[in-house]
């Protein structure tokens, strides 16, 4: 039965790698996927899921004005196989509210198991749109679980900083890497605004 997971965990958690490992699986059977990465992430191109231990995969850029119920019902794998057997979600947090509703009528309709892979939460400790929702209408749940950049505590939040200070207001959306972001427990979260 197919279900709906949202996997979320802070920067630096490994999902992207789960994403590239999960495909690999698949494929080594035969069995089709279909990756969609949000094309406003550009750090390693807008049509590739990029791990920080420097593996990448090709994937389907998506934006907001994006079918994803359309566009996984009319793919056409380049495989023998035809079947799409998962549909796999890189930063869903940037997803919004219509496509992870898209995201159920994949499951429900299609019978195609989805993995949504994620950020719960902002540097200002705020859902994005795409956690909410997925967190809503998932079946199944599960934290990736990294450790804190300063302490040996679990990471459960990220600090984004501007030349080397923490901030905490801004846009929501801005991209970046370990030198905009790092992940933390929140006390090291905590703490880092006390200083200032």
């Amino acid at each position: 039965m197919a279900q709906l997971y949202y996997k979320y965990g802070t920067m630096n958690s490994g999902k992207s790698f789960e994403i590239i490992k999960v495909a690999h699986n698949y494929e080594e059977q035969g069995k089709p996927v279909i990756i969609f990465t949000p094309s406003i992430d550009t750090r390693g191109g807008t049509d590739q899921v990029g791990s920080r231990v420097g593996m990448t995969r090709p994937a389907i850029p998506v934006d907001s004005s994006t079918d994803l119920y359309e566009r996984v019902k009319s793919y056409e794998p380049e495989s023998d196989n035809k079947r799409i057997y998962c549909v796999l979600v890189d930063e869903a947090q940037f997803l919004n509210k219509r496509q992870v509703l898209e995201l159920t009528r994949i499951v429900d309709e299609l019978g195609i198991p989805v993995m949504a892979f994620g950020l719960k939460n902002d540097f200002q400790n705020k859902l994005f749109e795409g956690s909410y929702n997925l967190l809503i209408q998932a079946d199944k749940i599960e934290e990736i679980k990294t450790i804190c950049w300063y302490c040996d505590r679990k990471a459960t939040m990220v600090i984004r900083f501007r030349d080397d200070i923490p901030v905490n207001e801004g846009e929501q959306i801005h991209i970046g890497g370990n030198e905009d972001y790092k992940p933390v427990c929140r006390r090291c979260y905590n703490n880092a605004f006390k200083q200032q």
